[in-house]
């Protein structure tokens, strides 16, 4: 079976690519590192030959608002209208948990735009909505910090490996289209800003967590249902200090 994953070459796009590999499928990695482009269509048409299903994880190069939504919409419609000129049967998307209470940002505003183009498309779908991906957890800090100190909202969240969502994004791709939408998260639910600390204690920053339920997330002021999933999403299986221990360097990790 071929499949073609766009954003081959990304986070989310490597681990799918070696999953439906190892799974015996013929698998094409698609990124403009590979000579395909959704947003000018270059090679998108010979990439897509003969595929039977497309997954998409490609991401925005910006999250401000006008690029954002000029990128989603403009690859969502060349993407679609290619694969229906090649007869795709299954068209699957990553999109994000809380996209529809999120629309405040013009980057939730565009991820909307690309999940109405695919319900709109005559192509079989299935949308993956995810949590945030642990390997985030350090720009998120990042982007709360000035100086030594990071202010961060006490707001829930449900945080997932992005093993996990290559995993589950794998299983679904070769499912019956559900032309629906899954969520998916991890584990467990903790405070945004108690997964920063445990992160900072994990790698020995020596950086202030200041809880503060007025602290924004990217422009965006959180509740405890913002970001977790609703009722019976797939649950991720790696826990937060799990993927501590196995991804940071042992020299960096600090009991």
């Amino acid at each position: 079976m071929k499949i073609v994953v766009i954003g081959g070459s990304g986070l989310i796009g490597k681990k799918l690519v070696k999953n439906l590999r190892q799974s015996g499928h013929e698998v094409v990695a698609a990124s403009p590192s590979s000579g395909v482009n959704t947003i000018t269509g270059k090679g998108l048409a010979e990439a897509l030959a003969e595929a039977q299903i497309v997954v998409d994880v490609a991401n925005s190069p910006s999250f401000e608002d006008k690029p954002a939504m000029e990128f989603f919409e403009k690859s969502g419609q060349n993407l679609l209208a290619a694969e229906a000129a090649a007869g795709v049967k299954h068209h699957v998307a990553l999109s994000v948990v809380g996209t529809d209470r999120l629309l405040a940002s013009g980057y939730f505003r565009a991820k909307m735009a690309q999940e109405n183009l695919i319900k709109a498309s005559k192509i079989p779908y299935t949308i993956l909505r995810a949590t945030q991906f642990f390997e985030f957890v350090s720009a998120i800090a990042q982007s709360a910090t000035e100086g030594q100190t990071a202010r961060l909202s006490p707001a829930l969240l449900q945080p997932v490996a992005s093993d996990d969502v290559a995993a589950v994004l794998a299983d679904i791709a070769v499912e019956k289209p559900l032309n629906g939408t899954i969520e998916l998260a991890g584990p467990e639910r903790i405070g945004l800003d108690e997964l920063v600390r445990l992160f900072f204690k994990a790698t020995g920053d020596g950086r202030k967590v200041v809880t503060d339920v007025h602290a924004r997330y990217y422009g965006l002021e959180l509740n405890d249902q913002s970001l977790t999933p609703g009722n019976n999403p797939r649950i991720g299986p790696t826990r937060f200090k799990d993927w501590l221990k196995r991804s940071l360097p042992p020299t960096q990790i600090v009991a």
